[in-house]
């Protein structure tokens, strides 16, 4: 994929709309461009799926999301889902998101260490 470097999880899309300085400063270390970024499927689903959102947040979600690229799920995608369940103890949501960053090749940007270390550690890399 071409300019794309990182995939950002949930947590830290969350973080970009409340502008939480944990977030700000790895956008910051890392001088992170929007074009460089890409979302899964499943980051769009739990952002919006929320219960309760409103229409303006749901308006500011979209909006920021158009910013990224967007990751669909492949059959590539749900297998390595599969591996990384059946090696792990990882919940679906973070399966998806986590073989997404590993299939594609780019540094999963996320605050949830655990599903951090299993990329590392399955990719054998800083993704």
């Amino acid at each position: 994929m071409s300019g794309i470097k990182y995939l950002l999880d949930t947590n830290c899309i969350l973080g970009l709309l409340k502008a939480t300085p944990e977030v700000l400063e790895m956008v910051s270390q890392r001088a992170l461009l929007a074009s460089e970024c890409a979302y899964s499927a499943i980051t769009r689903m739990e952002l919006l799926g929320y219960p309760g959102i409103n229409a303006a947040e749901e308006q500011l979600i979209v909006d920021r999301l158009s910013k990224f690229t967007y990751r669909t799920i492949t059959i590539e995608i749900e297998d390595g889902a599969i591996a990384l369940r059946r090696a792990h103890k990882v919940k679906l949501p973070d399966a998806i998101i986590a073989a997404t960053a590993i299939h594609d090749g780019l540094e999963l940007l996320t605050f949830d260490i655990a599903l951090l270390s299993i990329v590392r550690s399955v990719s054998g890399s800083g993704a």
